[in-house]
């Protein structure tokens, strides 16, 4: 294909899945031209032609605009140089040569990669079999170790083997979900839909969510206990001990299937009454009684859990915690019952299959066991194995900062938004003797630390499976050519080891030679030893690999060795003795307190639309509608302690770093806590990478970072002047004090301030917008109230507009915004256009609701004062918002609650 040309036959519709979550859902892709249809899949099991927004919208990502197209080699010694284009057999000669010095000059601890749960399977296989079995260092750890780490080290303390023992039909079966630390209605939408569902059609069905933030999700909750954070472990201590002081211990499980109760009861403090955990954990002593008794009275209870649970220093313990109360009282299984890990991302599944951590072997086997790594050094071929746990991920950065590590391979990822403690991830890379980054994009927060930098493919591009929160394998088909020279970042690898000498043991040619390799090595000398078998799809030829329908493991070689699909239902674990394990978890504070410097709690997370660092979602006009800036959540009372206003600029700030967003000042957010977005980077905001905040302490057993509790202060940010602008074309504004970036339909929208209390905005602002001296410009100046307003236009048509005043209350964006898709601007439209709106003003649809079909909150408050809608499904008939993914279904039924109560409270009033 050409350099950054996207352009397709039209074609059937090719079956794929998403590239975003852990639930792994079913999509069929029809590339027509230069776009891509995107819809759900029927067939697939997971979502059964479901998509939320993000799904949707997939069809808007797949652009060449941001695309790394060619090898590239940077100039460390002249590092304000340009690139320089290789071809690709001198960058890999390039990265084989160096490597290979390093090693050689300082051995194999001295070289690391950095991979992700955005790589396939068969990519992170050949990954951890070269690093592994080839350098013969466990150096290798993956961006799952910020999100799912916990959740393997509590599986494998508890089962022996990193197994998650529910599925996704348990939910069809279950009579309590409870949501541990998951915002599931925007983190994993098509899940919790279906938990609705499930609800509606059996309403004794009860949802319980434990979480210190009010979030989408408990608004449709049966009730929601806003626990302090850091308090899980204390509440599930107390219903370990509840549910055995009611005599709900299921004995002959216990007995039959664990070891370590007594052990566990005793760190539980069994006798701490009701009274005393309400007040640790920071509620009610009838909210905290009304659970416990829900989860007694209540058979099959799944226990859903996410980051958090993980993303803690003690979320190893959480999750055991968790576990515990399962083991208690036998519901684990069983059909609706167990703890459910919800995966953070596509594949992180699929990684921890192959050994993706530093900690792992492939196949479910153990680094630390001699008669493991026997086994597979033997199966590869290999000339060395790792003998000891490599680095993870933050002690990783840190070694790389000291200089332990010479060397660093990144891989679809970007550490340097995304980790704890994030400018010491830049100090690190900036001093690296030598980084390799393979990515998708060009311009990333870590591509600029790059010395070498290889295209890889891209969603859409590149051909492989991935495997879900529920254990189930599904194809990732490619149904575009790549762009440029992108490639698979398995053959990348590959080529590495065969300049190292390597090429009989890395001979593929085709992904599903790759699969078969690891499906091969599942079954080697298994023989029930380990839960996680594919033996049976080993030796499938290209045919039967595209064909591949998503199944779940195991897949054992034949029907006699079959075990059932229902994890654990023949009461049989995967420690040593077959034993399962309570493990004791004595509550502890999170490892960094609040002090009188930094008196508030940092929490951090995902929005609806957006994902993970925004190199994909951020190209979406749609995604982008429905919370367009980087945002501070803070209570009322925490923010007119700090003068700050809804909508003004708040600072935040820890030991760590600092960052600027929009306040948002919500009654529901709890006070003396804070909530920021993870996804905004450089390339979209000048000041908003939450991860340089994070407190980098880890989880002492998984090494998972607390993104959860980093002691915080916050602070009104007061420039000079407010503005914004919206240009067809991309414009340089990175020396202004703050900004934002935000793409749209046919223009990108810049949100702006400024320090400088005095500017020639007339010149200044031609400079802004890119415009002559002889530009069509039109403006509009108020010296006295600060105010200046300015708009380009050419050859008739609005080509970008300037607005600027003292304060962020400046005109709505949205009729602006909608005469870039206009021709030509009439009279009327270009005398409005300075004021910000049209003569004849219509309704604004006010603040993006309803991604999907691109319905505002103005809408919808209209539908209700009016009387034509009174319920969410009334909406959904009148204005179709919701009728879709059904993820905007809770703030659906927030505006309608809201504004109902306005309403009566007006009418009493009156």
């Amino acid at each position: 294909m050409a350099d950054g040309n996207l352009s397709m036959p039209a074609s059937t519709p090719i079956k794929t899945t998403c590239p975003y979550c852990g639930t792994g859902c079913g999509v069929e892709a029809t590339p027509s031209g230069k776009l891509v249809r995107v819809a759900g899949d029927p067939q697939h099991p997971t979502n059964a032609g479901r998509l939320c927004v993000k799904g949707s919208a997939l069809g808007d990502t797949v652009v060449p605009q941001g695309r790394l197209l060619h090898p590239q080699l940077r100039d460390k010694q002249s590092p304000g140089q340009p690139l320089q284009r290789l071809s690709w057999d001198a960058a890999l000669d390039h990265a084989a040569g160096e490597l290979r010095r390093i090693i050689d000059t300082h051995g194999p601890e001295s070289v690391a990669w950095y991979v992700s749960g955005q790589l396939l399977t068969e990519d992170y296989y050949v990954a951890n079999k070269l690093v592994k079995g080839f350098v013969g260092t466990a150096n290798i750890d993956t961006n799952s170790r910020l999100c799912m780490s916990s959740a393997v080290a509590g599986h494998k303390r508890a089962f022996g083997e990193d197994i998650v023992p529910v599925a996704y039909e348990d939910l069809d079966r279950c009579d309590l979900v409870v949501l541990v630390g998951s915002n599931t209605a925007w983190c994993h939408p098509i899940l919790f839909q279906r938990m609705l569902r499930a609800r509606e059609a059996r309403p004794q069905m009860k949802i319980v969510v434990l979480d210190p933030r009010k979030t989408a999700s408990t608004e449709m909750a049966d009730l929601h206990l806003g626990l302090r954070a850091g308090s899980d472990v204390r509440l599930f201590n107390g219903l370990l001990a509840h549910l055995h002081r009611l005599g709900l211990t299921d004995a002959a499980f216990v007995e039959r299937s664990t070891l370590g109760l007594d052990e566990t009861l005793a760190a539980a403090d069994r006798d701490a009454s009701l009274a005393d955990i309400a007040a640790d954990c920071g509620l009610e002593v009838e909210a905290l009684e009304r659970f416990y008794a829900l989860f007694a009275a209540t058979e099959r209870v799944i226990t859903c859990f996410s980051m958090g649970v993980n993303q803690s220093s003690a979320g190893t313990d959480k999750v055991n915690s968790i576990i515990n109360c399962h083991l208690l009282t036998g519901r684990i299984g069983k059909p609706g019952a167990g703890p459910f890990s919800l995966t953070g991302q596509p594949n992180a599944m699929g990684g921890r299959e192959v050994g993706g951590l530093a900690n792992m072997l492939a196949s479910h086997m153990d680094l630390e066991r001699e008669e493991h790594r026997e086994l597979v050094q033997r199966f590869w071929q290999s000339p060395a194995i790792a003998s000891r746990t490599g680095l993870k991920a933050v002690d990783l950065f840190k070694a790389i900062e000291s200089g332990e590590i010479k060397a660093v391979w990144i891989m679809a990822t970007n550490p340097v938004v995304s980790l704890p403690d994030a400018d010491q991830v830049r100090r690190a890379l900036d001093q690296c003797e030598l980084v390799i980054v393979s990515d998708v994009m060009a311009e990333t927060d870590t591509t600029a630390y790059a010395h070498l930098l290889l295209p890889a493919q891209g969603w859409g591009e590149k051909d492989g499976t991935v495997t879900n929160s529920e254990r189930c394998i599904s194809r990732q088909r490619a149904f575009v050519p790549p762009l440029g020279e992108a490639r698979p970042d398995w053959w990348m690898l590959s080529e590495v080891a065969r300049r190292w000498g390597h090429a009989a043991q890395f001979p593929y040619r085709a992904v599903h030679e790759i699969f078969d390799e690891h499906a091969r090595l599942s079954a080697f000398e298994n023989e029930g030893a380990r839960y996680f078998d594919i033996g049976g799809l080993a030796g499938l030829d290209a045919h039967a690999y595209d064909a591949l329908a998503p199944l779940r493991w195991p897949v054992p070689r034949t029907a006699a060795d079959a075990r059932h699909l229902q994890a654990f239902a023949d009461g049989r674990f995967y420690h040593a003795d077959g034993l399962a394990r309570f493990v004791p978890t004595p509550a502890r504070a999170p490892a960094n307190a609040v002090d009188a410097d930094y008196p508030l709690v940092l929490n951090t997370g995902r929005v609806r639309d957006h994902w993970h660092t925004m190199t994909r979602t951020g190209l979406s006009a749609t995604l982008s509608s429905h919370i367009p800036e980087p945002f501070v959540e803070l209570n009322p009372a925490d923010a007119e302690a700090a003068g700050i206003a809804h909508g003004s600029l708040a600072r935040v700030s820890t030991r760590w770093g600092s960052l600027v967003g929009r306040a948002v000042v919500a009654d529901e957010h709890a006070r003396g806590s804070l909530f920021v977005p993870i996804h905004w980077n450089a390339q979209f905001a000048s000041d908003a990478r939450v991860g340089a905040l994070v407190n980098p302490v880890v989880d002492p057993v998984s090494g998972e970072p607390e993104f959860k509790h980093t002691p915080a202060k916050v602070e009104a940010f007061v420039p000079a002047w407010h503005g914004f602008i919206l240009s067809r074309k991309p414009l340089a504004i990175r020396h202004l004090a703050w900004w934002t970036r935000v793409t749209g339909a046919s223009f990108t929208r810049y949100e702006l301030a400024g320090d400088a209390t005095s500017l020639p905005w007339p010149e200044f602002g031609r400079v802004l917008l890119g415009a002559s001296a002889d530009a069509d410009w039109l403006e509009y100046i108020d010296g006295a109230g600060g105010l200046y307003r300015a708009a380009h236009v050419v050859d008739g048509r609005i080509e970008a507009v300037l607005f600027v005043a003292p304060r962020p209350d400046l005109p709505s964006r949205n009729w602006l915004a909608s005469l870039f898709a206009a021709g030509q601007l009439d009279d009327e439209a270009r005398i409005g256009l300075l004021a910000g709106e049209p003569l004849a003003a219509g309704p604004d649809e006010g603040a993006t609701i309803c991604s999907c079909f691109g319905v505002g909150q103005k809408r919808i408050v209209a539908a209700i004062e009016s009387g034509q809608a009174d319920s969410v499904v009334k909406l959904g008939e009148l204005l179709k918002c919701g009728t879709n993914c059904g993820s905007c279904v809770p703030e659906l039924k927030k505006i309608l609650s809201k504004t109902q109560a306005g309403a009566k409270a007006a009418s009493t009033a009156s």
